[in-house]
């Protein structure tokens, strides 16, 4: 879940890990099991395949769903706590995982991905990122492709009161202005705390 190039703003995520101590329990956002945002997108999507990419992979439950589902898949985040752990718990894992900076992708990735998988990274975010994170998940999607968002919902944008910052709609159609339009848009509750969510697919026009 995370991810960008912030400096020291964004070092906590990598000292979450470290301090875990190899307890995924330690680690709020973490999973036995795919996020129950994707699962259900997943139960009713027309088919799957092609290239995936997870954004801010963490611990890797996301990722490694997606390749069951028959996706060839690429995990990144900015952690390399993280991703040593991902490949430590999935060591014959078909999924190509890397320690990378969403404010600095890698040129090969532009443009690459049917599927892009965007699961509570944009609102663990301050505000001030949140906008460049987003322009830059969306320029990972190939002509025609997909990006599925996962986040926390909230009516209010602007609110302070994070990490994690629940996200209004306003923010996550901040994907039309890039070149997407909706497919598919849902306000569902789900996970243990029965918990608010958006659950939204854009797709490249």
């Amino acid at each position: 879940m995370s991810t960008g190039r912030g400096g020291g703003r964004l070092a906590w995520f990598d000292e979450l890990y470290r301090d875990a101590g190899e307890d995924a329990g330690n680690v709020p956002w973490s999973r036995s099991g795919p996020h129950p945002g994707l699962a259900h997108w997943a139960a009713s999507a027309p088919e799957h395949g092609g290239s995936a990419i997870d954004v801010g992979c963490g611990l890797g439950d996301n990722a490694e769903y997606l390749a069951e589902l028959g996706y060839e898949t690429t995990a990144f985040d900015l952690s390399e706590t993280a991703i040593a752990w991902a490949r430590r718990r999935f060591p014959r894992s078909p999924v190509a995982y890397a320690v990378a900076d969403l404010f600095d992708l890698p040129t090969a990735w532009i443009g690459a991905f049917h599927f892009v998988d965007e699961i509570y990274t944009l609102q663990a975010l301050p505000e001030d990122m949140r906008q460049n994170a987003l322009a830059n998940i969306a320029k990972l999607a190939a002509p025609g492709g997909r990006i599925l968002v996962v986040c926390i919902a909230s009516d209010d944008a602007g609110r302070t009161d994070g990490p994690p910052w629940p996200l209004a709609r306003s923010e996550i159609d901040g994907f039309l202005r890039h070149g997407f339009g909706t497919e598919s848009f849902q306000d569902l509750v789900l996970g243990e705390n029965d918990r608010r969510h958006f659950v939204a697919t854009y797709r490249r026009l």
